[in-house]
């Protein structure tokens, strides 16, 4: 059996996993992630399957998940891999812009690192309610049960073995293809092209509850978190924009930015879309009607540039997130949001910038679409 460094950034792991002719199609039994299913969503993906992974990921209790997680050891619903692999990813998906892309990665084990080390770099801020739930999660089932969405400067991953995926599920639109590597020189080749620094796109809560969740529990089996790692220059790598929506009055914009009256959102977003991207601007949509806000060049600073940070100047109260310009618009329309502010997706060049810089946006600012499935591989601590 080949042992590998204690410290390696990244590593095989071996994976538990459905066994689908126990459990059923795999399409029912997976799920999005635990922060964007809502309560609606949670009981379509509940009467989909008894055995949906989103009772071990959003359960009523942390015991209901860990004890959910026991039986369906016991009852052979999820196996356990003999032999630890790395994971080639393929998503198959056509994002809110309507283009159809395909994103790659590999699915490892990843060490924790503090950020202070400079090795794994957040690049949004966290919230400490959010964490300590998660961190009940995780001392109850003592698993990791969904993967970070991390970036690294190597190469892209080799090209997908000719045979049939070893696993395969669609969700919301999306095809993720699962193959396993096992081999340990494809295995040594294939982690081989990645390069630190990372930074965490998607999973910062998870990322550093599982740092804590080590911190307490010492010893190298608490050490990493699962992750599916992607290059910074795969062409499926896309970033979407969340808008914001103000529940609370709109601060005076007048003095702060240069204002224009435009004809509504689809102009203003043409309008965003040409304006260069280190001048900060945003739409506001008001019962009013639309506003194209900009400022000067904000220099060299990477966090300055940002619409997000331009927005989070204006220190709005009750703020809400949506991937969506025209459910934007339609809720101030509507009356449940009292102005829309639309603002563009930073880039990858810039979301690299702030985490190399130690600066962390303004909260849900970059949307990595599409979001990790959940479900494919969960990854035990005892490994």
């Amino acid at each position: 059996m080949v042992t590998w460094p204690p410290m390696a950034l990244a590593k095989p792991f071996r994976a538990l996993r459905y066994d689908v002719r126990t459990a059923g199609p795999l399409d029912a039994l997976v799920a999005p992630p635990y922060d964007v299913i809502t309560p609606s969503i949670r009981e379509r993906l509940l009467a989909a399957s008894p055995y949906n992974v989103v009772r071990l990921i959003r359960p009523d209790a942390p015991e209901e998940a860990a004890a959910a997680l026991e039986a369906w050891r016991a009852d052979v619903v999820l196996t356990r891999e003999g032999r630890p692999a790395v994971w080639l990813l393929e998503e198959a998906f056509a994002g809110p812009d309507g283009l159809p892309r395909t994103r790659r990665g590999l699915v490892v084990r990843l060490r924790l690192e503090p950020y202070s080390a400079g090795v794994v770099l957040p690049h949004e801020r966290t919230f400490p309610g959010p964490k300590e739930a998660r961190l009940r999660l995780l001392r109850a089932t003592r698993t990791k049960l969904s993967p970070l969405l991390v970036l690294h400067d190597g190469g892209l991953p080799g090209p997908a073995p000719s045979r049939a995926p070893d696993l395969q599920a669609d969700l919301d639109g999306a095809t993720s293809r699962l193959w396993r590597i096992d081999d340990t020189e494809a295995v040594r080749a294939a982690l081989a092209a990645v390069e630190a620094p990372l930074v965490i796109a998607d999973g910062h809560h998870r990322y550093e509850t599982a740092l804590r969740f080590h911190e307490e529990e010492g010893g190298e089996e608490t050490a990493y978190v699962q992750a599916a790692l992607v290059s910074r220059d795969d062409p499926g790598l896309v970033v979407f924009p969340t808008h914001r929506l103000a529940s609370g009055p709109v601060p005076e914009l007048d003095g702060r930015f240069r204002l224009e009256e435009i004809s509504g959102p689809s102009e203003g977003l043409d309008r965003l879309a040409a304006i260069p991207r280190d001048r900060p601007a945003f739409v506001l949509v008001s019962p009013l009607g639309a506003v194209l806000a900009e400022t000067d060049a904000a220099g060299a600073d990477p966090l300055a540039v940002l619409d997000t940070t331009a927005v989070d100047s204006l220190g709005l109260q009750d703020v809400g997130f949506t991937a969506s310009a025209s459910e934007a618009a339609d809720a101030v329309t509507s009356g449940r949001a009292a102005a829309a502010f639309l603002v563009r997706a930073p880039t990858v060049d810039q979301v690299e910038a702030v985490a190399r810089g130690g600066e962390t946006m303004p909260q849900k600012s970059t949307y990595f679409f599409p979001k990790l499935t959940s479900g494919l591989l969960l990854s035990p601590y005892d490994e």
